[in-house]
């Protein structure tokens, strides 16, 4: 799986990361890339993170690699948006998740066949697996029973199948 994050869209939806961006934009992405490397490691999916740097940024697009999250800066005259859209439409077919709130950004994505999820809860589902490995490395394990109640839902009545885009979008959100 392809992970493409809306870089700053993240850092500004999230408390913890606003922070460090107040300190400097560049405090700020250097914490989402410390954050991110760990995810990484343990989930093993490729994540890319775009940045804008439509105003004052480079001519070029740069590419960097640190922490094996892969970077992109958006050239000059480009938004971020631009670049994760022209990227959905190229890995059309893949599997892929984008990182954003922007609902335009999202709708693109989903036409061309991937799935996009908000930066709230991908900053959760992040925490979460943080924690997970964390509780595993001490020995612990997650409650099956638990595991049953979450797939159920807590609901009771009729069972309704839900549409192929919907299923498509819960299994890709369940790899995250």
């Amino acid at each position: 799986m392809h992970i493409i994050i809306d870089g700053y869209n993240l850092i500004r939806q999230s408390d913890s990361l606003r922070r460090f961006e107040r300190l400097g934009l560049e405090k700020g992405r250097e914490e989402l890339i410390q954050r991110l490397a760990p995810y990484r490691k343990i989930k093993g999916h490729r994540i890319t993170v775009v940045f804008d740097g439509w105003i004052g940024g480079p001519l070029r697009e740069e590419r960097l690699q640190e922490a094996g999250v892969h970077i992109i800066y958006s050239r000059r005259g480009e938004k971020a948006d631009e670049v994760i859209k022209r990227i959905a439409r190229k890995r059309s077919g893949e599997e892929l998740v984008v990182v954003t709130s922007d609902r335009e950004i999202a709708e693109a994505v989903g036409r061309s066949g991937g799935v996009a999820i908000t930066s709230p809860e991908f900053e959760t589902r992040m925490v979460l697996e943080g924690e997970a490995a964390l509780l595993s490395e001490k020995g612990f394990s997650p409650d099956e029973d638990d595991d049953e109640d979450l797939k159920r839902g807590g609901k009771k009545g009729p069972a309704r199948r839900l549409s192929k885009k919907e299923r498509l979008t819960e299994r890709r959100r369940r790899k995250l």
